[in-house]
């Protein structure tokens, strides 16, 4: 298992690395350091003086890929893009173009985040697990045929339209927890229930459907009907035996999760106002901030590296029968 982790450590680098250089490629295609200056000074007439200034401050002032000015090794290295990825990868995240200290605001809107999307992870593992084992037993049955009718209808609807309508119901008219906002400790939790509720609606419909039909694809083969006919209980054989067994593909949808625990979610978070990474990456990309979406796009990239990972070893957890080569 050693060496496939290597092997895996191995691949991910130019993963990693080929992120960077087309995130890096397509920001610069859009903007040029000049463009960004301008844009962070926000003055439409400011003097050239003040753009090299302000690229001089952030490293901006050097060549993107090549520096004929420099000589030897460094007409590769002092780059524009070497620079800033090699900090990358040593978790030096820098400061922003706007001049704020990336790696704090990650520390400080990392708690929002994950206040939202593990109760929204676990809830709706716990419904959709449970819901679908129960349809999936009695399948072909008036249950069954319902519940098809509304997750279907569930996954039709748009995520805005639980979110405006959850806001409009639940806040506004019954107001029984604020419309937007956030505050820290304790005090949190009335504006992270309706976000929680509403995040694990939006997930619930197509998870049920998934596992539904994971479930009954298990309950057709040979062991099952072995069970059975070994006088097993039907809640032992649904619990103990179809469970276990479909565990390896439900892991494989939870674990790659995990970038969205830790990046948040970005619709939600922009329209409940809450200080988390998703409306963090929102507003870097609406003030075209090269440093901040770099940063974004890098940790997504690694986190989804590391959920394909911990997949792998989950399926040694799950089945024992599975040995990673």
């Amino acid at each position: 298992m050693s060496a496939y982790l290597i092997r895996r450590l191995l691949y991910a680098l130019p993963i990693l690395v080929g992120v960077n250089v087309i995130t890096f490629l397509l920001f610069f295609v859009v903007n040029t350091p000049d463009d960004m200056a301008r844009m962070q000074l926000g003055e439409r007439h400011v003097t050239q003086e003040a753009i090299d200034k302000w690229k001089a401050e952030r490293g901006y002032d050097r060549p993107l890929f090549w520096n004929g000015a420099a000589s030897g090794f460094e007409q590769a290295t002092d780059t524009l893009f070497i620079r800033s990825t090699v900090r990358l990868f040593t978790f030096d995240f820098g400061r922003s173009d706007g001049g704020r200290d990336i790696g704090g605001d990650l520390r400080q809107r990392m708690g929002p985040s994950l206040a939202i999307a593990v109760p929204v992870l676990l809830l709706q593992l716990v419904a959709a697990l449970g819901w679908a084992l129960v349809i999936a037993w009695l399948r072909g049955s008036r249950l069954d045929v319902a519940s098809a009718l509304v997750c279907v209808a569930m996954m039709s609807v748009s995520g805005l339209f639980y979110i405006i309508g959850g806001q409009y119901l639940v806040a506004k008219l019954w107001r029984l927890v604020p419309i937007s906002g956030y505050d820290y400790g304790l005090a949190s939790i009335k504006f992270l229930v309706l976000p929680v509720v509403i995040g694990m609606l939006i997930a619930l419909g197509p998870n049920v459907r998934w596992y539904r039909t994971i479930f009954l694809e298990e309950m057709g083969r040979e062991y099952v009907r072995m069970a059975r006919a070994k006088g097993l209980s039907d809640a032992r054989v649904l619990f103990v035996h179809v469970l276990r067994n479909a565990l390896i593909p439900i892991l494989t949808g939870v674990v790659v999760l995990l970038p969205s625990l830790f990046l948040g979610a970005l619709i939600t978070e922009a329209f409940f106002a809450i200080p988390g990474l998703g409306s963090y990456t929102i507003d870097a990309l609406q003030a075209q901030d090269f440093a901040i979406v770099r940063t974004m796009v890098f940790l997504g990239s690694l986190l989804y590296i590391v959920g394909l990972l911990l997949t792998d070893l989950s399926y040694v957890v799950a089945d024992p029968r599975v040995r990673l080569q």
